[in-house]
């Protein structure tokens, strides 16, 4: 496992960092990235062994998404999307042994790409509505942002009918009854986020892989949010380490143990849910600090095209919002607003 971490490592410094700036500035992802990340065995992150994959722990795991995020914020995103439907059907009973058996292993291996649609089921009223119809479900509503577009092979759709979550696997292609608009961000722009609009959407019941009451999948959210909170730690280690290279090597080292710091909030909050929207967001205004410590260090040229200063604050502005919550904007505007 060891290796694995470090293998992830080496990705982000030797292919990912390096290209970082041209894929910002071209607003696409070499396939090349996909590949790699394949070759490497992590598409499979999610998995357990028992199933093909690598059996990774939490620490593993965080030391390799913080480390990729790091080299190519753009290119984790999008990889990351993957991991929630290899999760899904590892963990979904009899109702999903069918699509488990057909689509596991390839999702595991990499052949097969995944994004991921669930958040706008978590608040109430939902934004994506799902209604019993015979044969399956009339899906009304919206995804307002879903990233890989162009690139995932399927979609992990969840839609909520009442008090239940139904969690699907749907082909990400347009029609008359699934509208797709390319969104225009301020950064990651590579990662080929649209917004989606069901209207009537028929989802067949063979597509269903499991149905969880709402409680249930809001709780059962927790670990996943946790591991959205490694996206800023690993931008504010690689502005750290672009500040040290600049001779500042006390600032840095300041960053890098308020990192840690959060990395442990973090953790703990597993144990007590209700702190993880706190920690959340001591990690993304960290994030957001620590690329604005950079742009100070390296001076006026921060601000030019294709620098990673610039590049990196306007990475660090897409993660305040990034899978986000109404609770991690409160505590993020009590941190800026503190005296």
């Amino acid at each position: 496992m060891t290796d694995l971490v470090a293998r992830a490592h080496a990705l982000a410094d030797d292919l990912l960092f390096p290209a970082a700036t041209e894929v910002d500035l071209k607003g696409e992802i070499p396939s090349s990235h996909f590949d790699a990340l394949a070759a490497e065995g992590l598409y499979g992150l999610a998995a357990p062994t028992e199933v093909g994959g690598p059996g990774a722990g939490l620490p593993e795991i965080v030391q390799i998404l913080e480390a990729l995020a790091g080299g190519c914020l753009t290119t984790t995103f999008t990889w990351l999307q993957h991991h929630g439907l290899v999760a899904a059907l590892t963990a979904a009973g009899n109702a999903g042994a069918e699509l488990r058996d057909r689509y596991l292993p390839s999702l595991i291996s990499g052949e097969l790409k995944a994004g991921a649609a669930f958040a706008a089921v978590i608040p109430t009223p939902p934004r994506l509505r799902a209604e019993r119809v015979d044969g399956g479900y009339l899906l009304d509503g919206e995804a307002p942002f879903v990233s890989g577009w162009g690139v995932i092979d399927v979609l992990q759709l969840c839609a909520r009918d009442g008090d239940t979550i139904v969690g699907a696997i749907i082909d990400p292609v347009a029609g008359e009854q699934l509208e797709v608009q390319p969104l225009d961000l301020v950064a990651a722009q590579g990662t080929s986020t649209v917004h989606l609009g069901f209207t009537r959407y028929f989802l067949p019941d063979e597509r269903v892989y499991g149905k969880t009451p709402h409680a249930d999948f809001v709780a059962g959210n927790t670990f996943a949010s946790r591991l959205n909170g490694c996206a800023p730690l690993g931008l504010a280690a690689r502005a750290a380490r672009l500040i040290e290279d600049l001779g500042k090597a006390d600032v840095a080292a300041g960053i890098r143990a308020e990192i840690d710091a959060v990395r442990g909030r973090l953790d703990a909050a597993l144990a007590d849910p209700p702190t993880l929207p706190a920690a959340r967001a001591a990690g993304a205004e960290l994030a957001f600090r620590a690329a604005g410590a950079l742009v100070a260090a390296n001076g006026s040229t921060s601000v030019l095209v294709g620098r990673h200063p610039q590049r990196l604050v306007r990475e660090a502005t897409f993660l305040l919002v990034a899978a986000s919550r109404p609770e991690i904007k409160t505590g993020l505007l009590e941190l800026f607003s503190r005296a």
